[in-house]
């Protein structure tokens, strides 16, 4: 009975395994400020500050800076990634909302009129991922 009862416990673990996703983002121009990732996990949400599945920050490597994100389920995500040169925790634009500092995204570029969709950019998690990105 005892082994029942924890197999029943252990079971939602197993079947909510969480994964890790580790970017490679290339082309970084120094190592001033720091790169931030974002992660969607909706179309609805994307590119939305308050809808932002999970993000991190880490210091700036010139040419490749690596960063992981634990604790991902299964499931279809999107990246943006941007180089926040001057460590003020937003992506500073000009005055018609261009970037002005180094954007990417998972499996997509910046369209010549806006960034681009969820679906263009969207990968799957079914266990630990490998994305690279270039800026």
């Amino acid at each position: 009975m005892r082994r029942l009862l924890f197999l029943f416990l252990l079971l939602p673990a197993m079947v909510l395994s969480q994964n890790l996703v580790s970017i490679d983002v290339h082309d970084v121009p120094s190592s001033k400020g720091k790169i931030s990732v974002a992660i969607y996990n909706t179309k609805e949400g994307f590119l939305k500050f308050d809808k932002v599945f999970k993000c991190d920050s880490i210091v700036a490597q010139k040419g490749i800076t690596h960063i992981a994100i634990k604790d991902i389920p299964e499931g279809e995500y999107a990246l943006a990634i941007f180089h926040d040169v001057n460590g003020n925790n937003k992506l500073d634009t000009n005055w018609l909302g261009i970037p002005k500092e180094k954007v990417a995204f998972s499996n997509a570029k910046m369209r010549t009129f806006g960034p681009p969709s969820f679906k263009d950019c969207a990968f799957n998690v079914e266990k630990d991922t490998r994305i690279s990105v270039s800026l």
